[in-house]
């Protein structure tokens, strides 16, 4: 008796949806404010107003209170745009919180999205509260636009900057082992010289700081892992080994300094 197998072949769309991208989890359901914060952002906004009120062309709020990530503990953090040139801050108790106040120019925002490597990720999720004649509203719209373009690439020579100066401070470190207060200072600006260089090279956006374990762990855990036991290693020793462990991965496509004999 003859016997045959058959397979069915694939379809087109079985094989596309293997190279589909695995999605993002899914948002974890917003939080409420906590109470009294709302009253807070109307004396804030109440202060700026009186401050500015002449030429504020708009008052944005930024942060965990934009975002409805708020803790306990979170500043009022406001961007205030002006007529003209300006650029100031201060920071006024409002109740409980902080609130941290910027002033800057409408026009200079809007040129620098062109090119800043944080407005676009810091303003699209601002929340307007004051909009004269609907220029935040615009505003944002470009901020939209520019984000989803997504942030200028790093050249060569930034890269390899980065990488230098990431390595110099791990060498600086080495060198400053008997003085572990100093070392373990290093240590902390190394850290965040490499999270920016990870933003940098991986042409991604920066994001807040407390997602930003979490990102990275999406995009590349074994990075993410490196940078986990870095932060919680007990001894200097440790810390140091794990600190070059995860820049080697971090630079590992990047080439080293042109070296002059």
């Amino acid at each position: 008796m003859d016997t045959h197998s058959t397979t069915d072949t694939p379809t087109r769309e079985e094989l596309n949806a293997e190279l589909l991208e695995v999605p993002e989890p899914p948002e974890q359901p917003e939080s409420p404010p906590p109470p009294g914060f709302e009253a807070n952002v109307e004396v804030a906004l109440r202060h700026v107003k009186g401050r500015r009120g002449g030429d504020l062309v708009g008052i944005l709020l930024v942060g965990s209170g934009a975002r409805k990530a708020l803790t306990l503990h979170s500043d009022i953090d406001v961007i205030a745009l002006v007529k003209g040139e300006a650029d100031s801050h201060e920071i006024l108790r409002v109740g409980d919180r902080l609130a941290d106040i910027r002033y800057h120019g409408y026009h200079a925002v809007e040129e620098d999205l062109a090119y800043s490597l944080r407005l676009p990720s810091l303003l699209r999720k601002a929340r307007i509260l004051y909009d004269h004649d609907g220029l935040c509203a615009k505003l944002l719209e470009k901020v939209h636009h520019r984000f989803r373009q997504g942030p200028p690439p790093a050249s060569i020579n930034e890269q390899i900057r980065l990488k230098a100066e990431c390595y110099h401070l791990l060498g600086k470190t080495q060198d400053l082992v008997d003085k572990p207060g100093t070392a373990h200072y290093l240590l902390t600006l190394f850290y965040e010289d490499c999270i920016s260089a990870f933003f940098r090279l991986r042409g991604f956006w920066l994001v807040a700081p407390v997602d930003i374990h979490r990102f990275m762990f999406s995009r590349d855990p074994a990075l993410a892992d490196l940078a986990g036991q870095f932060l919680t290693a007990t001894t200097l020793t440790d810390r140091l080994n794990f600190g070059r462990q995860f820049a080697d991965l971090l630079f590992k496509d990047v080439p080293n300094p042109a070296r002059i004999d």
